[in-house]
């Protein structure tokens, strides 16, 4: 296989991930309250590799659209943290995404 073969599956397989981020973002703050930090160490074990400067700009989208919500708390290790959490309108988002995904799924499944 060719090299530009190489960076063109690897160009698709980025942006595969990329369109899944706010999912999994999702997926991750229905779990319960959460740091931005829990969440890259979440999407990571899962092998999601998320960088920072992708993930913060997501999180203001999401607050800003009303599907998360934050509470500072106070840290033992420095200043206070933004925790975020699923609002009602998140919710139900999430529970549409979960049957889109589905409905991919099956569908691609069937391709294949």
């Amino acid at each position: 296989m060719k090299n530009s073969d190489n960076t063109s599956i690897k160009n698709s397989q980025i942006q595969m991930r990329r369109g899944m981020l706010e999912f999994c973002t999702l997926l991750t703050v229905a779990k319960g309250k959460v740091y931005a930090s829990d969440i890259l160490e979440s999407l990571k074990e899962v092998d999601l590799i998320v960088v920072e400067g992708t993930l913060y700009p997501l999180l203001n989208r999401l607050k800003t659209e009303g599907y998360l919500s934050y509470s500072w708390q106070e840290s033992h290790s420095g200043p206070p943290r933004k925790y975020y959490s699923l609002t009602t309108k998140g919710r139900d988002k999430l529970t549409e995404l979960k049957k889109t995904w589905r409905s991919l799924v099956e569908s691609i499944t069937n391709l294949i």
